[in-house]
């Protein structure tokens, strides 16, 4: 088949890597102007993860490039340690820049899938026999299948699934995202500061530049997620007055050439397809903070593909059989992400110093840690992978 995937993340080309393997042609459409690099550290947790990235062929890949990250000190105001996150539980077993984790994934799939950067997806139509497309650079194209990866701000599932409300969880968790020079003297480590209702989070994987992530918390905070001097703003407003090195890092905020916002959202719909158009990854089913979401969308790419050829070109069938397998799958991690705010950003100094004491504990008690990490990994692993027949690697 000829199918378009909107979005070149890490679902889409995850995606594309297995719909290629399998003989369809592949296109797929990304609004940015070239790949993004940069942005956060992801993990991959569990054996169904690493599963995963074994049958993509893509697994050293990854470890080459493993933040390998140590833990991270939880500092009061004057920068002493209080506490420690252990990296065992945070980065689980492999853990990678997101930015990286997008080259690796492109670098396995340009020389058979055909990437379209800088354009979008600004119509949709669809009958029995296929689905017309047209971009915003005034093309139009017909193809069998269109697969919506295109995160939380889906423009495919705006177009063929509406943009309600109704569709969104908001968590009420907001941050901004940036590299600066290392002025920390970090390596493989990082520092986290918490007031009540925000934290500054600061890690330096690979040595050199820091990552920086402000979140705050405050429910029903609406914003433009494309303005982001509007969101600087929002940025420089919550965090006012903080103590520690915010400051600092404010400042170098304001210089940050990769600035990146949003909330923290996940995203709930009755039915993950209509037609020939479905949705994958955070366009379909954003977990949050905690609720494995990229686990969630390499894992989902392989079904997906899976079941297209089990069906042998069914689409029905195929996405019927997709979204019963991944739903409960899904709703666990969903479940998971619900108290992540407490662990980002405590309201109170009192649930601040609850979490401090927690963590302090398991770094001292070999046996929570050990049970931490289990329950940290448990809803990764609950899903029952199925074994596709899957084309060797050519």
């Amino acid at each position: 088949m000829d199918i378009l995937i909107s979005g070149a993340s890490v679902a889409g080309p995850a995606l594309a890597l297995w719909l290629s393997r399998y003989g369809h042609e592949v296109t797929v459409v990304e609004k940015a102007p070239a790949l993004r690099g940069g942005g956060y550290a992801v993990d991959f947790r569990g054996a169904v993860h690493l599963e995963t990235l074994d049958r993509m062929g893509l697994r050293a890949a990854l470890e080459a490039r493993a933040t390998h990250m140590g833990d991270i000190a939880i500092v009061d105001s004057t920068g002493a340690q209080v506490a420690a996150l252990p990296s065992a539980i945070f980065s689980g077993d492999l853990e990678i820049l997101r930015g990286d984790l997008a080259e690796v994934l492109y670098a396995a799939t340009r020389e058979r899938v055909r990437y379209r950067f800088g354009d979008q997806l600004t119509a949709i139509t669809q009958d029995d026999a296929g689905v017309d497309v047209t971009f915003a650079s005034g093309g139009r194209e017909r193809f069998d299948l269109v697969v919506g990866c295109d995160g939380v701000h889906s423009g495919v599932r705006r177009l063929v699934f509406g943009d309600s409300d109704e569709h969104k969880q908001q968590l009420g968790v907001y941050g901004g995202i940036f590299t600066m020079p290392g002025t920390l003297g970090l390596h493989r480590t990082g520092v986290m500061y918490s007031e009540p209702a925000r934290s500054v989070t600061v890690m330096s994987p690979h040595g050199g530049p820091q990552i920086v992530s402000l979140s705050f918390y405050e429910p029903g905070l609406q914003f433009d997620y494309r303005d982001t001097a509007q969101q600087r703003r929002l940025i420089t407003d919550r965090f006012a007055g903080a103590a520690w090195r915010t400051e600092e890092l404010l400042a170098a905020m304001h210089q940050a050439d990769d600035f990146w916002f949003d909330e923290t959202t996940q995203i709930h719909l009755d039915g993950w397809s209509k037609g020939r158009v479905v949705l994958l990854g955070d366009a379909g089913f954003a977990g949050g903070p905690g609720g494995n979401g990229t686990g969630l969308a390499v894992v989902g790419a392989h079904v997906l593909a899976g079941e297209l050829d089990r069906a042998r070109g069914d689409h029905r069938l195929a996405f019927a059989r997709y979204e019963r397998l991944m739903r409960p799958y899904v709703a666990t991690c969903q479940k998971q992400s619900g108290g992540s705010p407490d662990f980002l950003v405590p309201t109170t100094w009192k649930k601040i110093a609850q979490r401090n004491r927690f963590f302090k504990s398991i770094r001292y008690i070999p046996l929570m840690r050990r049970v931490f990490k289990h329950f940290a990994t448990k809803t990764a692993t609950a899903f029952d992978l199925p074994d596709y027949e899957v084309p060797a690697l050519t």
